[in-house]
């Protein structure tokens, strides 16, 4: 279940979540090596983070699920923002260049049609950018944060349900490993901890940022016709039309050269 819009609008508005925008955004930038002049969707609640793509971007766009509310943004432009249903994007195939996914994928009741559905607005080698809560750090397991909600992921859980949407995962990077703690003194020590995080805590980050690129070709699923196998009897022998026959039974090939080796000696005997 998505979080409401207005909640996460004052999350960011607060100490804590202006630390976390820079820190993830941060994060962001080192994944954004794309060409100038694409074609950009954010999907969930991006518009903290969409900034750093819209003075380079042709077009940038804001797609809010329905269950979580939308807000206008920018709010002294023109708007960029739509409230949309996250399973039924309204693109038409292969429309954009590039997707982010932020307090989407793990708020989403059906994350693999999420992901389906970004693979088909996204263009060939497109590319998709997700941040995505680390079921290890601390940011997963308190609530009063954004990111302690939802369903976090491993890294081997993500790469799986990109695999699994005809997604390759081409770049990772982390997050936020900075407690969570509403203290403006505490705050000031977060760039220490994201500077040593990574070689300290790393299983132990807020949040994974994955970068994966669209598989063009996806592999079909090859419908297997089952084959019946039908036992069959092995042939007997049929009987001769002679004496065998009257007798009712058949007689093998040693039985019949022994019989008549019999009788022709009896004969010879009696010749004698």
């Amino acid at each position: 279940m998505f979080v409401d819009v207005v909640d996460l609008r004052n999350f960011y508005a607060q100490p804590l979540g202006i630390v976390a925008r820079r820190l993830v955004g941060r994060g962001i930038r080192a994944r954004r090596n794309g060409p100038r002049g694409e074609r950009i969707v954010g999907i969930g609640y991006t518009t903290p983070y969409m900034g750093l793509f819209r003075e380079d971007a042709e077009r940038c766009l804001a797609f809010m699920p329905a269950s979580q509310g939308v807000m206008k943004w920018p709010s002294n432009r023109p708007g960029l923002a739509a409230l949309v249903d996250e399973s039924e994007l309204p693109l038409t195939d292969s429309a954009v260049d590039r997707v982010l996914l932020v307090h989407a994928l793990e708020m989403a009741d059906d994350p693999v049609r999420l992901l389906r559905e970004v693979w088909r607005v996204l263009a060939a080698n497109g590319r998709l950018i997700a941040v995505v809560p680390n079921r290890r750090g601390l940011w997963a397991r308190i609530d009063t944060t954004p990111f302690g909600h939802g369903r976090p992921y491993s890294r081997s859980q993500i790469t799986r349900i990109l695999r699994e949407t005809s997604f390759v995962p081409n770049g990772w990077g982390e997050a936020l490993f900075v407690p969570p703690v509403q203290r403006n003194w505490f705050l000031r020590s977060a760039g220490v901890w994201e500077r040593f995080g990574p070689s300290v805590l790393g299983p132990f980050a807020g949040v994974h940022i994955v970068e994966a690129t669209k598989q063009a070709y996806r592999a079909i699923a090859v419908k297997r016709e089952r084959r019946v196998l039908v036992p069959r009897l092995e042939p007997a022998l049929a009987p001769s039309a002679g004496g065998a026959a009257r007798e009712g039974g058949s007689l093998t090939c040693a039985s019949m050269t022994g019989a008549s080796g019999e009788g022709t000696t009896g004969e010879r005997a009696t010749d004698q």
